[in-house]
């Protein structure tokens, strides 16, 4: 069973990545390593099939493996080109505000917003939809679906 507890501790390793590939990016440092480790450890891409989704992704929309899902996060792969590095924006907050987190068994299902921060720039408010699956006792993402919101 998975605890409300351990959905929100993931969602804080999530940022708290996402976070520390921008300052190591910044600082010149290992970034493409820290962020190859990020995905094994909270992506289920090397035990089954995981669905992602990008906030930043038109041409190439589905994430389907680990190499696709890297280059979305630190860019530089001439199969994405649309591809800028999401993790190496310059982030310095992620917040997470869940709608709702359903729990059934071995996975848990996660909806609402969260708030990319910036020096000197307003929070980039994305939405998002995952489901977190209890895999040899670590939550792994297996579904990620994210985007911006409607604009009127």
């Amino acid at each position: 069973m998975i605890t409300k507890e351990e959905v929100l501790q993931f969602q804080k390793e999530w940022g708290d990545g996402i976070i520390s590939m921008s300052t190591t990016f910044k600082n010149g440092g290992g970034h493409v390593a820290e962020a190859k480790e990020f995905i094994s450890k909270l992506y289920a891409y090397e035990t089954e099939e995981v669905l992602f989704k990008p906030t930043l992704a038109a041409d190439a929309q589905f994430r389907l493996d680990n190499v696709a899902a890297l280059s979305y996060f630190v860019g530089g792969n001439s199969d994405f080109k649309e591809d800028s590095g999401f993790a190496i924006k310059g982030w310095n907050t992620v917040r997470w505000e869940n709608a709702g987190i359903k729990i059934t068994q071995d996975c848990a299902v996660c909806m609402g917003n969260y708030f990319f921060g910036m020096e000197n720039e307003p929070d980039l408010k994305v939405e998002y939809s995952i489901v977190l699956k209890k895999i040899d006792g670590n939550l792994r993402m297996i579904l990620h679906d994210s985007h911006l919101p409607y604009q009127k």
